[in-house]
């Protein structure tokens, strides 16, 4: 399967020692802030095996992310078919989730910016989405960033989230190949 590089991230499929640092990440509240839940080690090691899945059903996928020039493992970064029925689906999401130390530094955006290129260029689709809770400020401010185009009218329940829950108010994001 395909790796993508950027200047300084290596976008790649998983390997088993990414599941220890994986469920770090995944285990730091700080990190879930803006997901139901932390997850264990258990739940960590099924979405890597869920990741790998996608790659082999779809040919695309949720990336694990690491800095180029040093091997290090700071999260994940890639593209996934929508899971769950709501008003813009069938759909293609981007999605990241990184380490609180690489926060900062641009990583979310340069590998945000290669998913879309890799979704556009190499796979053709005529539509990428992103979507999250209306609190999630930095992942809207990398949705931005982007280019993404958010339409208020876009926004939505979450359905897999009950009624009255803290995070259920999604706002959705759309980004289309360039012109």
């Amino acid at each position: 399967m395909t790796t993508v590089r950027t200047e300084r991230l290596i976008l790649r499929r998983w390997r088993e020692r990414d599941r220890g640092p994986f469920a770090a990440l995944n285990a730091d509240p700080q990190v879930m802030e803006h997901f139901p839940a932390t997850l264990d080690r258990a739940e960590s090691d099924a979405a890597i095996d869920r990741y790998e899945t996608g790659f082999e059903a779809n040919g695309y996928g949720i990336w694990a992310l690491e800095v180029a020039a040093t091997g290090e493992f700071i999260g994940l970064a890639g593209l996934s078919p929508v899971t769950f029925t709501a008003p813009f689906t069938p759909a293609v999401e981007i999605a990241w989730r990184l380490v609180r130390t690489a926060w900062g530094h641009g990583y979310a955006t340069e590998a945000g910016r290669a998913c879309l290129a890799y979704g556009f260029e190499a796979l053709g689709l005529p539509e990428i989405v992103a979507f999250t809770s209306t609190t999630n400020l930095r992942s809207q401010a990398v949705m931005r960033r982007l280019g993404m185009t958010h339409d208020p009218a876009d926004d939505f329940d979450h359905p897999r989230l009950p009624p009255g829950h803290r995070l259920r108010r999604h706002v959705l994001y759309r980004a289309a190949p360039p012109a």
